[in-house]
């Protein structure tokens, strides 16, 4: 068979873009395994598996930038693999643990939680290119889910003594603000201003393994807190920015 050497780099250049999308197939996996986990009432696995699935996907989209291998296949893999690990997944592992219980309120918070997904994504993806992308319009679907999940372990995992009906209601508010919140035009710190491949002070290594260790410390607490103060950031944000437009509308 004759050998065709100018190919060779068409063939490498195609097989890079497997790289991104084996991360995006890795959160996919993820949310279907907490889906899988929560049916079997496993629901510190399911939850765990959701906050993998988000550090996953993050990883896809900035993978694809570094090796420069983004697609419109790739674009269109990742939303839809979103809307699966950090929409439907959190949904159905909440309404599992706790919302049934509420009957058609259980059901209700669950679906606006779903919507909510389905909406923020389809927002984004029509809306990308025109958006500052310092910030996101509306609270991004990964952090929902954390805020979602992250109850979910926290409770299960520290075994919390609370009345089982104040539980369930804290946890229909908790998936009700989460759907809502993504649907709203506050804007949340996307982090993309931060680039991998730039040079960082020594310093910035050393808050990078504080933060590690702060995390593994207790890694429900920790992660819920986290993601509490990022769920509620929007409201901060869009208040300076209130506040600063009467500012400089009285000085003019």
């Amino acid at each position: 068979m004759p050998n065709h050497p100018h190919r060779d780099p068409e063939l490498r250049h195609r097989s890079i873009y497997l790289l991104p999308n084996a991360f995006t197939t890795a959160a996919l996996f993820a949310g279907f395994y907490a889906v899988v986990h929560a049916m079997n009432n496993r629901f510190e696995m399911a939850a765990i598996a959701i906050f993998v699935a988000m550090v996953l996907d993050g990883m896809d989209g900035r993978v694809a930038r570094l090796t420069n291998t983004t697609s419109a296949f790739g674009e269109q893999y990742d939303s839809l693999s979103d809307m699966t690990s950090f929409g439907v997944a959190p949904a159905l592992v909440v309404y599992e643990w706790m919302l049934k219980d509420l009957g058609r309120w259980g059901m209700l918070a669950a679906f606006i939680y779903v919507c909510g997904a389905a909406l923020r994504l389809a927002r984004f993806n029509t809306n990308i290119a025109v958006v500052d992308k310092r910030f996101f319009q509306g609270l991004p679907s990964p952090a929902a889910a954390a805020l979602v999940a992250g109850f979910v372990w926290l409770v299960v995992d520290n075994r919390l003594q609370v009345p089982h009906e104040l539980l369930a209601w804290t946890t229909f508010f908790i998936t009700i603000y989460a759907g809502i919140a993504m649907v709203t035009n506050l804007p949340f710190y996307s982090g993309k201003s931060f680039a991998l491949g730039r040079s960082v002070p020594f310093w910035v290594i050393l808050v990078f393994v504080a933060g590690f260790i702060f995390i593994s410390s207790n890694p429900p607490v920790v992660l819920f807190g986290l993601f509490i103060v990022y769920g509620l950031s929007g409201w901060g944000v869009w208040l300076w920015r209130k506040r600063r437009a009467r500012q400089l509308s009285a000085r003019g």
